[in-house]
């Protein structure tokens, strides 16, 4: 007879083989997502700027804008309609010609807005006559490792190990819960410990094929670089699963419903969603907030995975964000044992 740890790790990975939306939300929306992001932001050749220009302009200034590789630029009747076009987005600047002086029309909130006026202003500027007293060399570069879609496949990564670990072990939970089997189950020989740690288990099985499913397409279909120890990869995303579980388990430890660990769910992952740097980074926020920020499981992992992947990091580069992964994994689960209810 098989012990009671391994019969309940085999149940865990039959609901889950069973199920298949889990299997769509755990394999296929990341690779979909990854599809798309990864689409939307490949290499390309820069856009041109929209700007607009007030009619009558100076035939030379309106030439050279006309010149520049880097806009593309609209005539404009009057004052109103260059407020309208600012007003709905349909160009960045305007620039309006009067008196032998240019005026530059533009919300400096905006980037590309700064950046035409730069490129507006350089174009005008040259085309009156002035010449820089030094010669400039460019040298474009493109490297692996520099692209969005490698800054954002390791924070999907751990976006993908943060939902699986909390979303299906807390439903399964809640769900045993909601039907009496956590009921049925006190009855057994089993203990709690062992009934828990089914789900840690039961999740290391399914991390090689999560894991590997996503990086595998990141790797053949865009390039993402992959620099570092696959064994130190493997190490955090070990890690972080565990780290993840345990806070699934600490969530459905005593909610009844779907709709109660639904929200205690999104409620511990929607501010690692926003603050944890998965879609950019996360030195945008304040300085004030950055202690919550770096505390967070998630930053520790998007982190650490991007410092293997994209640095090629060793193992001892990232034990601070190890250590921080296995304090959010023992802490949650401790209190998941002393708090965890059957009924």
């Amino acid at each position: 007879m098989r012990p009671a740890i391994i019969e309940l790790t085999l149940v865990r990975l039959r609901e889950f083989v069973r199920e298949p939306e889990a299997m769509f939300w755990v394999f296929g929306f990341p690779l979909l997502l990854a599809l798309g992001l990864g689409i939307a932001f490949r290499n390309r050749a820069p856009e041109s700027i929209r700007i607009g220009v007030l009619q009558p302009a100076p035939a030379a200034l309106a030439a050279s804008l006309d010149s520049s590789a880097g806009l593309a630029v609209e005539r404009l009747a009057d004052d109103s309609a260059g407020a309208r076009a600012l007003r709905n987005a349909d160009v960045a600047l305007v620039v309006a010609a009067a008196n032998g002086e240019v005026e530059y029309r533009f919300d400096p909130s905006r980037p590309d807005a700064r950046a035409a006026r730069q490129l507006a202003d350089d174009a005008i500027q040259r085309g009156a006559g002035r010449r820089d007293p030094l010669a400039i060399r460019e040298t474009t570069i493109s490297e692996r490792g520099s692209r969005y879609i490698d800054f954002f496949i390791p924070g999907l990564l751990g976006l993908n190990l943060m939902g699986s670990g909390i979303w299906s072990i807390g439903f399964a939970v809640v769900t045993a819960r909601k039907q009496k089997l956590l009921k049925r189950l006190v009855a057994t020989p089993m203990s709690r410990t062992q009934y828990l740690m089914s789900f840690l288990l039961s999740r290391l099985f399914f991390l090689v094929l999560e894991v590997g499913a996503l990086l595998g397409f990141g790797v053949l279909v865009f390039d993402v670089p992959l620099r570092g120890s696959l064994w130190t990869l493997a190490a955090v995303c070990l890690v972080a699963a565990l780290t993840f579980s345990a806070l699934g388990l600490l969530v459905s430890s005593r909610a009844r419903t779907v709709e109660a660990v639904s929200g205690l769910a999104n409620l511990v992952m929607l501010p690692m969603w926003i603050f944890s740097g998965v879609f950019f980074s996360a030195a945008n926020f304040p300085q004030a907030v950055q202690p919550f920020v770096q505390a967070l499981p998630l930053t520790a992992t998007v982190d650490a995975l991007r410092a293997v992947m994209l640095r090629g990091a060793p193992l001892a580069s990232v034990t601070g964000e190890l250590a921080l992964l296995l304090a959010w994994l023992v802490v949650p689960f401790v209190v998941a044992l002393r708090v965890f209810r059957w009924r």
